[in-house]
């Protein structure tokens, strides 16, 4: 990994497209991660073991940031890769729209059903082993998305990730029972869940026409009791989104981001607990009971 510290600017893009709610991402260093010759960047910030957290569509949005400083301020050092869209930037539906296109042509992802998984993933599986040798601990964390849902049960095929998180996973788009991975993924997923004794902890509304439940029955039988696959009411979701979440996304979606509602004893703070508690529990064992 190579830092750039001087390179905490605001969210990338045309400065004419920058919009007044824009996160600027100044408490996070910015680095260049270097992965089988492909460089990405990482917003890194905090001590303490390693998690990754990949940003939901359109892209590392200030919701995002949100959950990021939640595990970072959990005592973990967080890192959120940039996989797609603007940093930091605010999900209009017309700045989502865009990515969302690019997205889906894109050869790094696999956003319909017979794609398999997406290549990506590969990419992310050596951030968790580069982040793994820098913090030292048990192992890594991995919360994964929407679009990214499902990368972080993929990165379990690194050995070093031991908490997978699976947030509303929506690939594919086009097959609601779908797990976007390839059949030998799978074996090899099931194989290692089996071996380490891993749990898989998920998160889904109950109304999401993108995560559907169908999807959580997919995974439960590929997983068996490794599948902890929790469901929350629609009537939980936050009713004033962001735009894109609003008049694209059109349904309670984003559990921990977006349709977030930060009151006390509120189910998706109670999800958003729960999911510092699984990578305290996993990630940090010694504290986790104190």
């Amino acid at each position: 990994m190579s830092a750039a510290a001087d390179d905490r600017r605001p969210a990338d893009g045309d400065p004419a497209d920058r919009h007044p709610a824009d996160d600027p991402i100044t408490d996070f260093v910015r680095w260049e991660v270097t992965v089988n010759g492909v460089a990405k960047g990482v917003h890194v910030a905090g001590t303490g073991p390693a998690v990754v957290l990949m940003p939901e569509m359109p892209g590392i949005s200030p919701d995002v940031l949100r959950l990021a400083r939640w595990v970072r301020d959990a005592g973990f050092r967080v890192y959120v890769p940039s996989l797609f869209g603007t940093d930091g930037g605010y999900p209009t539906a017309e700045r989502g729209e865009v990515v969302v296109r690019r997205a889906c042509v894109s050869a790094e992802f696999r956003a319909f059903a017979g794609g398999g998984t997406s290549p990506v993933t590969a990419w992310l599986r050596g951030l968790a082993r580069q982040a793994h040798a820098e913090c030292g601990g048990p192992g890594v964390g991995a919360i994964g998305l929407c679009f990214t849902g499902n990368f972080a049960l993929t990165m379990a095929l690194e050995p070093a990730v031991i908490a997978p998180v699976v947030n509303h996973p929506s690939l594919p788009l086009d097959d609601p029972a779908g797990l976007e991975l390839s059949a030998e993924d799978a074996a090899a997923v099931r194989e290692r869940v089996d071996r380490d004794g891993l749990t898989v902890l998920a998160y889904r509304f109950a109304g999401d026409r993108w995560c559907t439940g169908q999807r959580f029955a997919a995974y439960r039988s590929l997983l068996g009791g490794a599948f902890d696959g929790r469901v929350l009411p629609d009537g939980a979701a936050n009713t004033d989104p962001p735009p894109f979440f609003r008049d694209t996304v059109g349904t309670p979606h984003s559990v921990v981001t977006a349709h977030f509602v930060d009151g006390e004893g509120h189910p998706t703070v109670r999800a958003r607990d729960e999911i510092l508690g699984f990578l305290a529990e996993r990630l940090r064992p010694e504290s986790a009971g104190a």
